[in-house]
């Protein structure tokens, strides 16, 4: 990959765990790699007390815990840290934003950055809109022909509802031109996520039977062991809909059955994904409770260990009807996906921590082997592994070796590990080296943004109007039995990643 030019990266948020856990490791490990030029920097911005010095620690001690190089050589650690600043400031002051604007002048000229500016917004979104303007108001967003560029990311979530997300969108492009915003899905970012692209379009075996002609139907799930860990008061407002559903499945979805692009670049890959969201049947309200469920987790075990109820965690309502549980049935209405249903779901405390995608197969058309008893074969399965084990696995039916006609289930796999002996970069790299190139492709765009709400509305609507609480599931289990019952009124099963094997 090419390297970017020099620019200085603004993290606003600079004191939160966002920052400690991803963003600074993430700069270290591509300043390890080569990826950065040497005059590049980072301005911490946040409300608290704190030094250059004191930034450069809490740096150091981000990388040694969350990085993929936890051991800095001395020298190349002062080389870095060299280009590590903080400044303190309110983000509704515009005193902050003349002082931050001073900064990054000093830093052009000491080092070279060119007056290239990343701001990166890793602030609570109730800041969002506040700092957007003030970095309006102060200069520092518009680029004028062949001046240098200035770009924003922007965190999940990116709104509440359909409403929110156009008035965040109107905001960011009130100052900021739509090619300089890039809203963030670090699910985007996985290698896995980005090999669905390789794995469709560079293999001719499979592409041909992508459609729904041989696909029973495709199941997306992300299962989560922990709970809300702390986070009870940001969880009780958003809910496993909005803050799983809405940005990762449905980018994941729009991977797995969008066609071909024209070529490789942001426009084409990205119109295909809108066109996905365009061809997804909307579902009424009146439609829900046929195809969407909720549940919330309550007390049990994990691994073994215990785990409280939604309920009894901290900052959350003992009596909350929000849901930890979501699964919804899409239709895809186009020549290719027609009457190919897409189930996703994703829950807290579940047996274990993964994410996979699930394309079933057709049976076969004509059963030679039904002569030999319930031993018939099983549907072929192709399992892609997202996290933790990232990975594709392609289950089929073989014969046990001996007399008779046994038919016996085996997986040929695939592992990102064992095959390339080395740690696949954090999503994060990937997403902030392709912001400082300039490279949109697998950022969200504002139609697809909101065509995403659009189907995720009327489901928060009819779940918020529904008297009766979500359903409890325990800890520990793959979540309520009105998930299952989804899957049984079509005659199928959730696919739980336990039975995988291999």
């Amino acid at each position: 990959m090419p390297q970017p030019e020099s620019c200085t990266v603004v993290i606003f948020g600079a004191s939160g765990d966002l920052t400690h856990r991803k963003l600074l490791p993430a700069l270290w490990n591509l300043y390890v790699e080569g990826r950065l030029p040497e005059g590049f920097a980072v301005v911490g911005m946040a409300r608290s007390a704190s030094s250059h010095e004191e930034f450069r620690r809490g740096a150091r001690e981000a990388a040694e815990q969350h990085s993929r190089f936890p051991e800095p050589e001395a020298e190349q650690w002062e080389r870095f840290e060299s280009g590590l600043f903080y400044l303190r400031g309110r983000y509704d002051d515009p005193a902050s934003y003349e002082a931050l604007r001073d900064l990054l002048h000093r830093l052009a000229r000491e080092r070279g950055a060119g007056g290239n500016t990343l701001f990166y917004l890793a602030t609570p979104p109730s800041g969002y809109q506040e700092i957007v303007e003030q970095l309006g108001r102060a200069g520092l967003a518009a680029e004028q022909p062949g001046d240098a560029w200035r770009r924003i990311i922007v965190e999940k979530p990116f709104g509440r509802d359909l409403g929110s997300a156009r008035e965040l969108n109107a905001c960011l492009q009130r100052v900021f031109a739509e090619p300089q915003i890039y809203r963030i899905d670090h699910y985007l970012g996985k290698e896995t996520v980005q090999n669905l692209l390789v794995f469709r379009f560079a293999n001719g075996i499979f592409e041909p039977i992508w459609n729904r002609r041989y696909v029973s139907h495709v199941q997306i799930s992300v299962a989560e062991e922990i709970g809300v860990e702390g986070r009870g008061a940001y969880y009780e407002e958003a809910g496993a809909l909005r803050d799983m559903v809405q940005n990762h499945l449905m980018q994941v979805l729009c991977l797995v059955a969008m066609e071909p692009p024209v070529r490789l670049d942001h426009r084409s890959v990205r119109n295909e994904k809108s066109k996905v969201l365009e061809a997804i049947r909307p579902i009424t309200e009146a439609d829900v409770p046929a195809l969407a469920v909720r549940g919330q987790y309550a007390s049990g075990s994990v691994r073994n260990r215990p785990a409280p109820g939604y309920r009894e965690e901290e900052g959350v309502s003992p009596e909350s009807r929000t849901e930890t549980f979501a699964a919804v049935k899409w239709v895809v209405d186009n020549w290719r996906w027609a009457g190919t249903p897409f189930y996703l779901r994703s829950g807290k405390r579940l047996p274990r921590r993964v994410t996979e995608v699930a394309i079933q197969f057709r049976q076969a058309p004509h059963l030679l082997f039904q002569d030999f008893g319930d031993d018939l074969p099983e549907r072929n399965l192709l399992i892609i592994r997202i996290q933790p084990n990232e990975g594709i696995g392609l289950r089929f039916g073989v014969k046990v070796p001996g007399a008779g006609m046994h038919i016996r289930p085996v997986c040929m796999d695939f592992d990102y590990a064992s095959t390339f002996r080395c740690d696949n970069p954090e999503a994060y790299e990937r997403l902030l080296l392709d912001c400082m190139l300039g490279d949109v492709t697998l950022f969200a765009r504002d139609d697809w943004m909101e065509l995403s709400w659009k189907l995720i509305d009327p489901i928060l609507r009819a779940w918020h109007s529904d008297p009766q609480p979500p359903p409890l599931y325990a800890a520990g289990s793959w979540g309520p039995k009105e998930a299952d019952e989804l899957m049984e009124r079509d005659g199928i099963a959730w696919w739980n990643p336990e039975e995988t094997p291999g």
